[in-house]
């Protein structure tokens, strides 16, 4: 297929389609008429040949076709606008939206109480923040960048590690005086044991134990099964058993001596925290500033 400017022109029609959610709001976003979007919408699909929205007086919805032509033109025009600012000699300038895809667990326990620094520092940009238990499709949600823990899946977008958080092993003052404290961490299969699910498996995660080149891995038990750190943690602070968790966050219940730490010499378990990224290509500015801050702020 021969490339014309009509072509790159009608992808830029869809791209403001998808993201406004309306051809009225992408009219308005591109300074033309309701009417010239829709036009502009049925000659790409002429020219593609396949239907790629689903329209009805309420919504606009890609469809399979369409979602997938646009996963991948859609890191294209992220390319060809950085490649403009670049050109302008502007690449460093932080500006614009950021849409961010978070753990919920990360976001309130540790960003919390950051945000605004963060913007204070950038005032160009404005920030669009999700919290969700799973990364979605990054690409059809328009999310600039996710970060989750944990390693990847195989089919994930392209990932960075960041940091690595250790993962301690704590219990409450009230659970420990009311059934003694371990003195090893084999000693758990005696004791009732916080479970948390894996999302990626649906099963309780294993507990192990890491120190210098010994790996211990202790067979668990118990009969709270949780998916939400918050609520893990709340659990453990009342003392309803002993919980894994990562160090990110808690240092307060530690500092406070709601939790205690069980197995301090056996410190070297650790969970890494990976950024996501819709596109192989090189993050703009304004993503680039934002690991930044993350950083800075674990840190």
């Amino acid at each position: 297929m021969p490339f014309d400017g009509r072509l790159l022109a009608g992808v830029s029609v869809l791209a403001a389609v998808i993201e406004g959610g309306s051809f009225v709001r992408a009219a308005e976003a591109l300074g033309i008429s309701a009417s010239g979007v829709s036009r502009a919408v049925a000659r790409l699909e002429g020219r593609v040949g396949v239907r790629l929205l689903d329209r009805t007086t309420r919504s606009v919805t890609l469809t399979d076709e369409g979602r997938r032509f646009y996963e991948q033109v859609g890191p294209l025009l992220t390319s060809i606008e950085d490649a403009a600012v670049e050109a302008a000699g502007s690449s460093t300038t932080v500006r614009g939206r950021l849409r961010v895809d978070l753990d919920p667990f990360f976001s309130r326990l540790v960003l919390a109480g950051h945000f605004g620094t963060f913007l204070e520092r950038y005032p160009a940009l404005s920030l669009d923040l999700t919290t969700r238990e799973h990364v979605g499709d990054l690409v059809a949600d328009g999310i600039d960048v996710a970060m989750r823990f944990g390693e990847p899946l195989p089919t994930s977008p392209l990932a960075r590690k960041l940091i690595e958080t250790r993962i301690l092993t704590v219990a409450s003052p009230a659970y420990l005086a009311r059934y003694g404290r371990p003195k090893h961490p084999a000693d758990l299969i005696h004791h009732t044991c916080i479970q948390f699910r894996n999302p990626a498996t649906g099963r309780p995660f294993p507990w192990e134990f890491h120190r210098d080149d010994q790996v211990e891995i202790v067979r668990t038990s118990g009969r709270l099964l949780l998916s939400d750190v918050g609520t893990m943690l709340g659990e453990c602070v009342a003392g309803a058993g002993v919980a894994q968790v990562m160090a990110l966050g808690i240092q307060e219940l530690l500092d406070t001596g709601r939790l205690v730490e069980l197995f301090p010499d056996w410190p070297g378990e650790r969970f890494p925290l990976y950024a996501l990224h819709p596109s192989r290509h090189l993050p703009p500015a304004k993503v680039r500033a934002f690991i930044d801050f993350v950083l800075q702020t674990v840190r």
